[in-house]
């Protein structure tokens, strides 16, 4: 092996993936070229298959499908002349996430929204849960009460 290759195991490493996973990436056809084999037939992987894995890392953690990520991989191994084609996956993909993001800013805004109540709740030494409704007080309990 040269001094760039990288084995399977290295590659697992630097990108999180597990062996078990790299080869099934390898079978679904999501890498952008081919693994090599050493004189052993051992895999051997390139600083540019290691740039390619991270960005599948990240790609399935924005949650785009395998079979995406495959369509793109092959189109990378096609070459020169899909660029448009790949624009287009990536753009419906980036649409997808900025909806999902849209989504988790209303749902962390309801987070803020419900510890800022708690928060302040506790902080007023009261108990209970604050987003029940408290039962109305009766004409008695006003009399009593000291203002």
């Amino acid at each position: 092996m040269a001094d760039r290759d990288l084995s399977i195991g290295q590659v697992a490493q630097r990108t999180g993936l597990s062996v078990h996973t790299l080869r099934l990436y390898e079978r679904r056809g999501l890498l952008a070229s081919d693994v090599r084999r050493d004189a052993s037939g051992r895999r051997v992987y390139s600083a540019w298959d290691v740039e390619w894995l991270a960005n599948c890392v990240r790609f399935r953690a924005s949650g785009m499908p395998l079979t995406t990520i495959g369509r793109l991989a092959q189109l990378v191994r096609e070459g020169d002349g899909n660029e448009v084609e790949r624009l287009q996956l990536l753009r419906e993909h980036r649409h997808r996430v900025t909806e999902q993001l849209a989504q988790l800013r209303d749902c962390l805004d309801l987070i803020d929204t419900k510890v800022t109540s708690y928060e302040r709740h506790l902080a007023a030494g009261a108990t209970g849960d604050p987003w029940q409704q408290q039962p109305p007080s009766t004409p008695d309990e006003h009399t009593h009460q000291v203002a």
